[in-house]
């Protein structure tokens, strides 16, 4: 079995706990508007790579991931579900950590094959998921897709208890409503297993390669988020974490 490769980085130290092999997949169904991997979006650009492939790379550097591990990431890994599995599976048998980072979008509790999800669940030791926006329809304005789909996931990955990190990206003008913030905080207290919740500030940093690529980036007036704005949010999340708890 092959697995479609964008590409690999040998030493991610933001993409889980420790440093990690990070391996993104190609292709995404998402089409969010901040998006800073907008060349994964393609399906017919990658590299084709077999499971062990990918672990002679991190044997290669494995002293470096003593306390780290492996992270698929992407795009978006769950396209792959078959690969996905067999990859982890092979790497929690070596005793090494893994690491989901998705936006869950793929999930369909009534069309997706559950057993497969919970093999994944079973070599999953954590699922960093990103949240993007919790109302449904601001939510498929800024990323093309209902996000009932995402918070199916979530719950899924919670109820077969797999650590969960969940990140919120803020957004100026955008996702940044109290309301729905609060919101936010009140889906996320219903999650036993949540162990962090990282609210990142907007940034631009994705528009020089969305000008490479020759496409239009969709928030060019919007300005980054600054530091001191994430921290009044995050506390609003708060408020509706504590209502619920």
């Amino acid at each position: 079995m092959k697995g479609r490769i964008y590409s690999i980085e040998s030493f991610g130290a933001v993409d889980g706990p420790g440093i990690r092999l990070v391996v993104f997949f190609h292709g995404c169904p998402m089409r969010c508007a901040y998006c800073h991997n907008p060349d994964t979006w393609a399906t017919d650009q990658f590299t084709e790579m077999t499971v062990e492939e990918i672990k002679e790379k991190f044997d290669r550097n494995q002293c470096f991931y003593e306390s780290g591990g492996i992270t698929a990431t992407g795009g978006e890994p769950l396209l792959q579900l078959d690969f996905l599995i067999s990859l982890f599976e092979t790497f929690q048998k070596a005793g090494i950590h893994t690491c989901l980072d998705t936006s869950g979008i793929c999930f369909d509790p009534d069309k997706s094959d559950i057993s497969k999800y919970q093999k994944l669940a079973q070599v999953t030791d954590l699922c960093m998921l990103d949240i993007k926006e919790i109302d449904p329809v601001k939510h498929k304005k800024l990323t093309g897709q209902d996000n009932r789909n995402i918070l199916q996931f979530a719950r899924f990955m919670d109820e077969q208890g797999v650590k969960l990190w969940v990140r919120h990206v803020l957004v100026p003008g955008i996702t940044d409503d109290d309301n729905d913030l609060f919101e936010l905080g009140k889906f996320l207290s219903t999650l036993k297993n949540l162990e962090t919740l990282d609210v990142l500030p907007y940034h631009t940093m994705g528009v020089p390669k969305y000008e490479r690529l020759g496409i239009s980036y969709p928030l060019k007036d919007i300005p980054a988020a600054d530091k001191e704005l994430v921290l009044v949010k995050k506390k609003q999340i708060m408020k509706g974490f504590s209502c619920q708890s």
